[in-house]
């Protein structure tokens, strides 16, 4: 197995199988939407992410209708879930850090771009403090 199928696994074990993108206690803990904002300083700006809890990581992306489908055949292999409409959702669960944000930011952008679509940003969800598991 090469370093992207076990990094892959690696997020996989990471991400709290319990939670899920449809989660009605999830709340938005930290936007992304500035392309010349770092993630890390999106991370860090951010006083509702807690970083040593799995999140709901949500990439925001414009596709045309007619390359949804394409899409979601390349995401799912990996765990992403899209959601089409105008603004297209494409999530799944993992832990954040500034580097996976940073690397999923770019990958997302590519994506959007070789289907005629444009990446917009991204934010991550989380469960509110107090229905935190």
């Amino acid at each position: 197995m090469g370093l992207l199928g076990r990094l892959r696994d690696m997020l996989r074990r990471e991400a709290d199988p319990g939670l899920s993108a449809d989660d009605p206690d999830l709340v938005v803990v930290v936007e992304a939407f500035d392309i010349a904002e770092a993630d890390s300083a999106a991370l860090a700006r951010s006083p509702e992410w807690r970083a040593d809890e799995p999140a709901v990581l949500r990439h925001h992306l414009r596709i045309p209708a007619d390359q949804v489908e394409r899409a979601r055949e390349l995401l799912a292999p990996d765990g992403w879930v899209l959601v089409a409409g105008d603004v297209s959702h494409v999530s799944r669960v993992q832990k954040l850090d500034a580097l996976h944000c940073a690397q999923e930011r770019s990958r997302m952008a590519s994506l959007a771009q070789r289907l005629g679509g444009d990446a917009l940003g991204w934010d991550a969800l989380q469960p509110r403090r107090e229905a935190a598991r």
